[in-house]
């Protein structure tokens, strides 16, 4: 497949035009080009720009409020809640977060939710931010259900991801854990499918509720969670915090984020701890840890450098197709 690099600034300012043309406004456009980038550059890229489509044409069918105005309160000190006004949960994190990190600095333990928010694209995203700021998170989100709790039966979870961040020695590079509760992601079905391969055995049902390696199939069918049981088990958890604790709907109540006009509603709970009120060279000790578990041959996750402000050495890489499809939503000469 063809593809196309640009400049991170270059990509920033591609993404945020074609939010303001779609009909967001200047805060949401700006909070949505930001994680795109971000989840290209440091994160997972299929939720960065392939991703942005789906914001696209929410903003352009009206499922996806591109005028909202989220709503913080404060139940109280360690608690931020969040009314996303049917926008993008970025935008609502963004409002909150300088409120996050001095609540959780000064009280050693905050927690975030928000509900009323489209679906959270890249969830690693708002926990490496924190991270970045010293501080350890976890964040959990739900989505419309596509993944069933057992074997033949219905789709009653979403993929309802979690995201752990830590702080390690070098304050750019965090620790950073992101993950479905299902056995894959939808999107890695997507690009099976689009690619004709097979997919491995337990990760989805077919329309019967039959065990299928056909990505096509699955897409028609359900995911299974990873682990079986175990997997559904923490898919519940996920949605008790995501869902339950914000007000949002139930994966099972929630609206199709591609399809009809009405919000989707998703909910989204984030925990920080300020690690150094407890031991002041946490970062030090878990990068030293990390080392000797790399060293065994384990997998370790993240630490890839994370930079604050865009730098123009760093390249954002598209893929033709997708560029295309974004770039239909610019404004044409005049």
């Amino acid at each position: 497949m063809v593809q196309l690099t640009f400049s991170a600034s270059e990509a920033e300012r591609l993404a945020e035009q074609a939010c303001r043309s779609a009909g967001a406004n200047p805060a949401t456009a700006r909070s949505l080009a930001t994680a795109t980038v971000s989840a290209a550059l440091h994160g997972r890229p299929e939720v960065g720009f392939p991703h942005l489509l789906q914001y696209l044409t929410g903003f352009r069918a009206g499922r996806l409020n591109g005028e909202a105005e989220p709503t913080l309160t404060h139940p109280l000190p360690a608690i931020l809640h969040s009314d996303a006004d049917g926008g993008t949960a970025q935008l609502g994190f963004d409002l909150a977060m300088p409120m996050l990190v001095a609540s959780t600095r000064e009280l050693g333990v905050s927690l975030f939710t928000q509900h009323n928010g489209f679906t959270t694209g890249e969830l690693g995203y708002y926990v490496r931010r924190l991270a970045i700021e010293g501080l350890i998170a976890l964040a959990v989100s739900n989505s419309p259900a596509v993944v069933a709790g057992t074997t033949g039966g219905k789709a009653v979870f979403g993929t309802n991801p979690m995201a752990f961040a830590a702080p390690l020695s070098d304050s750019h590079a965090p620790l950073v854990i992101d993950q479905a509760s299902s056995a894959t992601a939808l999107v890695n079905l997507a690009e099976a499918a689009d690619a004709g391969r097979r997919i491995p055995e337990g990760w989805a049902l077919d329309a019967e509720g039959r065990p299928t390696t056909d990505a096509t199939a699955a897409l028609r069918g359900t995911l299974l969670a990873f682990g079986g049981t175990k997997g559904a088990n923490v898919a519940l958890m996920v949605e008790c915090l995501a869902a339950g604790l914000s007000g949002a709907s139930w994966s099972l109540d929630m609206a199709d984020p591609q399809e009809g006009r009405r919000s989707v509603d998703a909910g989204m709970t984030i925990i920080a701890i300020q690690p150094r009120l407890i031991d002041e060279h946490f970062a030090l000790r878990l990068s030293r840890q990390l080392d000797r578990l790399s060293a065994q041959g384990t997998y370790v996750p993240g630490r890839r450098p994370v930079h604050d402000n865009i730098r123009e050495e760093e390249g954002v890489v598209i893929d033709t197709p997708v560029l295309e499809a974004i770039r239909r939503y610019l404004p044409g000469p005049e």
